[in-house]
């Protein structure tokens, strides 16, 4: 990087929702800094599902493809590196990158995304996104009418097996400790042939991340095409709370329909303040804060 002027907006997360809001900005004519680190939490997943014009392209595909159209428009400029840490002043903010070096704009939009935290079972990190998935819109359809395990309990794991009901009737629920459901949630699961097995999990059985088997510390074995499971998650960067930005209770950024954090002059979009991981919504809301950062800048500069 070597243009040091204020920038209009720097947007921290270049994957498809940071892309997104680059392009609305870059359209405007703002001076936008992308800064990513090349790791985006699908890296792992072969396709991607459920976006219309790229259904079945690969998510690196996608991103790259969108990185070279938004890089032609001259505002726009991209940096390979990782925010470390940012600040707010009365001419708008400052980010400093792990070099040391420190950029300043007007505007922040966070496409940050998301870490996964996986659990402790061996095997499950080398299939996650790829044969251990979230979403039955994402990457169901591909594996429809296949042996499905859902490793989940309660509510979460009822609410994944009305889904997938439709795409299966081989399904077993593996709760790994006693199952949390109701009388009426029991009943239907039978009623519909869904098993469940409450032992724990200790290794998933794999060939290049496409699941085989599930092993249980009993020592049992059960052989699966997909499993679909529900980890728990952090915020993959910690500057839009040491800015200010509230969390929900679930711990994503508060927005406002707008994609506008509780700190005026910063944005998030894409999975960073949203459940619905998909690359559309993605692109969706990046646009949204793309063009909400725009406005902001209009009405004070106009």
């Amino acid at each position: 990087m070597t243009n040091h002027k204020n920038l209009d907006v720097i947007i921290i997360g270049g994957s498809y929702a940071g892309l997104s809001a680059a392009m609305a900005l870059g359209r405007s004519m703002r001076d936008v800094l992308i800064i990513d680190n090349g790791m985006p939490c699908n890296r792992q997943t072969p396709h991607s599902h459920n976006f219309i014009t790229q259904d079945g392209v690969k998510p690196g595909e996608i991103a790259e493809k969108a990185r070279a159209q938004v890089l032609k428009y001259d505002t726009v400029q991209f940096l390979n590196g990782f925010a470390v840490s940012g600040t707010q002043n009365e001419n708008g903010f400052q980010i400093t990158i792990e070099t040391g070096e420190t950029l300043a704009s007007k505007k922040l939009i966070f496409a940050t995304g998301i870490k996964d935290i996986m659990p402790d079972i061996k095997g499950f990190s080398e299939c996650w996104g790829i044969s251990l998935i979230h979403c039955p819109y994402c990457h169901g359809y591909e594996f429809s009418g296949h042996t499905t395990g859902i490793m989940a309990n309660g509510e979460k794991a009822f609410h994944l097996s009305s889904l997938v009901n439709n795409l299966t009737d081989k399904i077993t629920i593996l709760s790994q400790g006693k199952a949390e459901f109701s009388a009426e949630q029991t009943a239907k699961l039978n009623n519909h042939d869904i098993q469940v097995v409450e032992d724990e999990i200790t290794e998933i059985e794999h060939e290049n991340g496409q699941l085989k088997n599930v092993i249980f510390k009993n020592g049992k074995k059960m052989s699966f095409d997909v499993a679909y499971s529900s980890v728990p998650f952090r915020q993959h960067s910690d500057i839009p709370v040491s800015l200010g930005c509230e969390l929900t209770e679930q711990g994503y950024i508060k927005i406002d329909n707008f994609q506008k954090t509780t700190v005026r002059g910063v944005f998030a979009c894409g999975d960073n303040s949203a459940m619905m991981r998909s690359v559309s919504y993605a692109v969706s809301s990046g646009g949204i804060a793309g063009s909400m950062a725009n406005r902001e800048l209009t009405d004070e500069q106009f």
